[in-house]
């Protein structure tokens, strides 16, 4: 009896202990997958000669009823740049309703001083910056590349905006004067109107007498820069007062609350509700928070 016992204690043992035999989860094991923020694509560009990344996120009503959305472009717009983080502001107004859905478009910069900026004509700045002054083929790639790429994929309507801060801001600002119909709005937070000694902001009202502004809006915000950051912004805020038929000017001055660094997410998420959160008032259009049929969403808990 008593080996008989061991043979089946050995044998209950063994079994207990089998290698194949699943482990009991514990509280600190759980499944892992990536999280995944929209679509990255890597666009092939004649005008800057190389691939650049592009990256789009929809709303979550996208292709649910035929609808098209708005468009933001966002300069600095690669992975390791902006984009995420405007994504989620797109996913904010998705959720919250405070401002109508858009499509998020972030395009990467490489070299930004050579994207983003117009050739400097102060010796200065030539020496301290070689590789400045593209700022042209820039625009050409979002105005013939980008954009007929996103709107062929994608449900965008004819209503585009475009958003930067920095350097990407004084390019918001560049393309506002020299090629307003690109864009419908244009988010300038924090832009770098010192460059070039200022050139842009002093050229300003030149510019703001020769172009059709109609129907373009400027979301103008800054921080705490001081100096000729400042004095470049105020000189393009009086220019723009000066000029009948400017665009539309909303200027937010965070100098007492903001960095350079810490201003854009907040100024640019003021700017999307300003500009894009209007209720609904009657007419013919479909308000942006119902469906095609006229039936409201359910309730974002």
């Amino acid at each position: 009896m008593r080996s008989a016992l061991a043979v089946l204690t050995a044998c209950l043992v063994a079994v207990s202990t089998s290698p194949t035999e699943a482990k009991p989860r514990t509280s600190q094991e759980a499944r892992a997958q990536p999280i995944v923020i929209g679509t990255s694509y890597t666009l092939e560009s004649t005008h800057l000669a190389e691939a650049r990344q592009i990256n789009v996120w929809t709303p979550s009503t996208h292709g649910a009823d035929g609808r098209r959305f708005k468009v933001l472009y966002v300069l600095d717009g690669g992975l390791a740049q902006d984009f995420q983080h405007v994504a989620g502001l797109g996913q904010l107004g998705d959720l919250s309703w405070t401002f109508e859905p858009l499509i998020v478009v972030g395009v990467e910069t490489r070299d930004r001083r050579s994207d983003l900026t117009q050739p400097p004509t102060d010796p200065r700045f030539r020496t301290a910056f070689p590789s400045a002054g593209g700022a042209d083929a820039f625009r050409r790639f979002l105005a013939e590349e980008v954009i007929p790429f996103v709107e062929a994929r994608h449900p965008a309507s004819d209503h585009r905006a475009l958003a930067g801060e920095s350097l990407a801001g004084l390019f918001v600002v560049d393309t506002l004067l020299n090629a307003p119909e690109l864009f419908d709005d244009y988010f300038a937070i924090s832009p770098s109107l010192w460059w070039d000694d200022q050139r842009l902001a002093r050229a300003a009202g030149e510019r703001l007498r020769q172009g059709d502004f109609a129907r373009r809006r400027l979301w103008l915000a800054i921080a705490d820069e001081g100096g000729t950051m400042q004095e470049g912004v105020d000189r393009l805020r009086r220019a723009i007062e000066a000029t009948p038929g400017g665009p539309a000017l909303s200027y937010v001055d965070r100098s007492s609350t903001e960095t350079h660094a810490t201003i854009y997410h907040g100024a640019l998420l003021e700017g999307l509700r300003a500009f894009y959160g209007t209720p609904y008032e009657g007419g013919s259009e479909t308000p942006w928070y119902m469906s095609a049929d006229g039936v409201p969403p359910e309730p974002n808990d």
